[in-house]
């Protein structure tokens, strides 16, 4: 199987994550070899730790985008949950990508600051912090996304990524 990046964008909290999740576990059982670079994960990993203006937003995704593609040409698919706000951002994914696949969590920033388990939105709410896509930062929603998932436990979605993740080609 050649690599492939899956990259599952969406708004803070909408259960990208927890969606990587449970198709790494469905490509586990069907013998696929998967890599989850996790943006919150893979920021944390950062020496020195990648801040949250524009240009270092920029670059942030700019190097998971070289990730993702890093592990694909190896042959690994790349699950990749990050927000990636700008449709610029994703699109220099695609661009480096030997394959890609486009996932949009579709949800609504009214449920995902229900969710908030980081307490991202509350903190905007609050004032102590800004910057937030789906909040006081805009968010691009994808244009014609491979597969739309509604949250983390979208079971459709979960078969729609891996049927893209292991398709030849």
């Amino acid at each position: 199987m050649s690599g492939v990046v899956v990259w599952m964008t969406g708004l803070p909290s909408s259960g990208k994550s927890t969606l990587a999740g449970r198709v790494r576990e469905e490509l586990a059982a069907e013998g696929a070899a998967a890599i989850t670079l996790d943006g919150d994960a893979v920021r944390a990993a950062l020496v020195p730790k990648p801040a949250y203006d524009e240009v270092s937003r920029a670059e942030f995704y700019e190097t998971l985008a070289n990730l993702a593609a890093l592990a694909a040409a190896q042959g690994l698919v790349a699950l990749v949950p990050a927000t990636a706000h700008k449709r610029e951002f994703r699109e220099l994914a695609r661009s480096r990508a030997p394959r890609f696949v486009e996932v949009w969590l579709d949800v609504g920033a009214d449920e995902c600051s229900e969710r908030d388990a980081k307490g991202l939105y509350r903190a905007v709410r609050e004032r102590s912090t800004s910057g937030l896509p789906g909040a006081d930062l805009g968010y691009d929603e994808p244009d014609a996304p491979d597969v739309v998932a509604h949250g983390g436990h979208d079971d459709v979605a979960v078969r729609k990524i891996v049927a893209a993740a292991t398709k030849r080609g």
